[in-house]
């Protein structure tokens, strides 16, 4: 039987797909790329925002479409979406011929066998996968394997790589113990579990093997690693044994949360060799009241101070960040307070979303709601800020020497320097880039141009 996975959402959903493809091509299953092609289409779907419930509607949507002409036989819904509101989704959605949750996951060789074969699955109830776990951290140990955790919990998969990038995110952990207000990520990927470091490193031999180059390390929330292990500092002991790996050459970290981002954090990724400098601080606004409305901590002082120890290790770190704007309560102070850090921060990257409800969380509660006219207008005033500032600081990266992770060369040469995340960051290009450059190479260029956020290179002599 053959299997087309179709991941949406973020690099944790990717980490997510491969090791279902792991799993199912254990249990017989071949893999194919066009959903055209195979028996069963699995949709990994994101839950996080609206935009991106749509699109995995629409993903679905299409998929079933392919039903008329014979293949697919059946089409599945996974991931987020489907955790977060089951059989509700399944209801509201009788293209798709099941919903299947996290729990299943152990199973998903068994459950798309009796899905084709005409059996009705149940979809699950939704629930706060928070409550499965014990609330202490240290505690939760011994009771992660008990349910199934994304990468974590149930049967250790065999993971199977879906790309030939040189790039592949390795999960660090799943889930989140934090409580913004905006944020309804923990309900349904439930609290923070750090994978230990064995586990980790066995990871990163076996996709260094595959010929990955850079490891992009993933979860809701890096600087809390170790936490549930008993060591707060795991991380910065990982990150140089990750490094180390034989063929790897370059270890990425994402998603740190600023209130807790330590010294010693900071010194690790701007320090050590092989990991990039690299720092995506999510600091989702400025302004001290709107922080502590969406149960956050910051201002512009302790802000600006974090990026000062980060560049007084490394000048020319790169930093990315992303901000709501338009939060419930949010005043024209509070949105020249955020303009006015921006401006300060000079940011590679900021990414800009517009504040709207989400199902259960504490903010869809709130009063004082900007109208939609409102925040569509503080959006675009702020995007068009960022574009501006995030312009200026890929301009004065001009005459710096960088190092390119090469990812394509077929019409042009493009790959992505150290400051620059998988995707979302920009781009390098090389110009005139020798004959024997190939993917998968690391090669030193000098900056000789900028267009937006990405960079134009020439190979160092």
């Amino acid at each position: 039987m053959s299997v087309a996975l179709v991941t949406l959402g973020c690099t944790r959903n990717e980490v997510d797909s491969e090791e279902l493809a792991g799993r199912l091509a254990e249990d017989g299953f071949q893999l194919v790329a066009d959903a055209e092609d195979a028996d069963t289409v699995v949709v990994n779907t994101c839950g996080f925002v609206e935009a991106a419930k749509k699109d995995s509607i629409d993903t679905l949507l299409e998929a079933a479409d392919l039903k008329t002409a014979g293949r697919p036989q059946a089409v599945v819904a996974v991931g987020c979406l489907a955790e977060r509101y089951g059989k509700d989704l399944a209801a509201s959605l009788p293209e798709a011929d099941a919903v299947l949750g996290f729990d299943d996951y152990p199973d998903i060789a068994a459950r798309l066998r009796s899905i084709v074969a005409g059996e009705t699955h149940h979809a699950h109830t939704p629930q706060d996968r928070r409550k499965l776990l014990p609330i202490t951290p240290v505690e939760r140990g011994a009771s992660v394997d008990d349910i199934s955790v994304p990468g974590l919990g149930g049967p250790r998969a065999v993971r199977r790589r879906l790309d030939a990038s040189p790039m592949a995110p390795l999960k660090l952990a799943s889930g989140c113990d934090r409580r913004c207000s905006f944020c309804a990520i923990p309900s349904f990927r439930g609290s923070f579990v750090s994978r230990r470091p064995n586990d980790v490193l066995g990871e990163a031999v076996w996709l260094a093997g595959e010929g990955v180059k850079e490891l992009f390390l993933v979860s809701e929330n890096s600087t809390s690693y170790g936490k549930d292990l008993g060591d707060l500092r795991l991380l910065e002991t990982l990150l140089p044994e990750l490094a180390a790996v034989e063929g790897i050459e370059r270890v990425r970290v994402s998603y740190l949360q600023p209130a807790e981002t330590r010294p010693g954090l900071v010194e690790a990724i701007a320090t050590t060799p092989g990991v990039a400098p690299y720092f995506d601080l999510s600091f989702q606004h400025a302004s001290a009241p709107v922080l502590r409305r969406m149960r956050r901590f910051g201002d512009p002082e302790s802000f600006l101070g974090l990026l000062d120890q980060v560049r007084t290790h490394a000048p020319a770190a790169g930093v990315r960040s992303n901000v709501i704007v338009g939060f419930p309560g949010e005043t024209e102070a509070d949105l020249e307070t955020l303009c006015d850090f921006l401006v300060a921060a000079r940011l590679d990257v900021t990414g800009v979303f517009g504040y709207s409800d989400e199902d259960g969380t504490e903010a869809a509660t709130y009063d004082e709601k900007l109208d939609d006219d409102e925040i569509r207008d503080r959006t675009e005033h702020v995007v068009s800020l960022v574009e501006e500032l995030n312009a200026q600081r890929a301009e004065d990266r001009i005459g710096e020497t960088v190092d390119v992770l090469v990812e394509s060369v077929d019409d042009e040469v493009v790959g992505r320097a150290a400051h620059q995340g998988p995707e979302v960051d920009g781009s390098t290009y090389l110009v005139r880039a020798s004959a024997h450059v190939t993917v998968g190479d690391l090669v030193r260029a000098d900056v000789v141009a900028s267009e937006g956020v990405d960079l134009y290179a020439e190979e160092s002599a």
